[in-house]
């Protein structure tokens, strides 16, 4: 084969350190802005951004040239010194150490989409820690 082929979506989550809840609402679309705009540096499609406080999550297609710990390495790195230097957060901001990263089929796509744009109301029904550990579960990271 002479050519070659990618288109990797990732859903990606993380979390601020602690799990403290740093980004409040007056903040977070500039945030998000700011997240989107180091993937797209990184050369990756943004589908949406959207999460709580204490957590975001993201659905982009991954660039092929750039591996995939390099490229939250980046987001992560920056948004959080920008975030500081915009003095967006009362206290000092920092992410949680980690990341979890899923692939997403084109046919679940939308409904992923749907997921992450629902956040507020979803996390009406459950924390983040019991949504964390359904997603361990239900990608068979550990047994149920």
């Amino acid at each position: 084969m002479s050519h070659s082929f990618n288109r990797n979506w990732l859903h990606v989550i993380f979390s601020t350190k602690e799990r403290y809840p740093f980004i409040k609402a007056n903040v977070e679309q500039m945030i998000y802005q700011h997240i989107q705009e180091q993937l797209v540096e990184s050369g990756c499609f943004v589908r949406i951004i959207n999460g709580m406080p204490d957590h975001v999550h993201l659905l982009y297609l991954q660039n092929p040239k750039m591996a995939l710990a390099d490229t939250i390495k980046q987001v992560k790195g920056n948004t959080g010194h920008w975030i500081n230097e915009q003095n967006l957060t009362t206290e000092k901001f920092a992410w949680q150490t980690g990341y979890a990263a899923y692939s997403v089929s084109e046919s679940q796509l939308e409904r992923v989409l749907q997921y992450i744009k629902g956040q507020k109301e979803h996390h009406k029904k459950r924390t983040f820690q019991q949504e964390y550990d359904e997603f361990i579960v239900a990608h068979g990271l550990v047994n149920s």
